[in-house]
């Protein structure tokens, strides 16, 4: 049953530039994975910084996988924010 994450993050303007590769990176490599399907980023317009990530997965189990690969980056994200990412999954009803 295909999933859909929800990752929500604030970004300081003065982290905003140093945060693009890496997420760049998640992007680039999220693509590749087994199991993916799409991805959208959304910048909320009333509230400058915070951003909504949408990505669709043919399983959890494929989202798991994906989360163990992109550890590595994930933690400098969370470390440049100063916080852990959060995420919320959904399924098809």
């Amino acid at each position: 049953m295909a999933v859909k994450i929800i990752i929500k993050r604030i970004v300081p303007e003065n982290k905003a530039e140093a945060l693009k590769p890496l997420l760049q990176k998640l992007r680039n490599l999220a693509m590749q994975q087994p199991g993916y399907i799409s991805g959208e980023t959304f910048k909320r317009i009333d509230r400058p910084g915070e951003s909504l990530v949408v990505s669709t997965w043919q399983s959890m189990e494929n989202w798991r996988e994906w989360v163990v690969k992109r550890k590595g980056t994930q933690e400098k994200i969370d470390h440049l924010l100063g916080e852990k990412t959060g995420y919320e999954i959904y399924s098809y009803d």
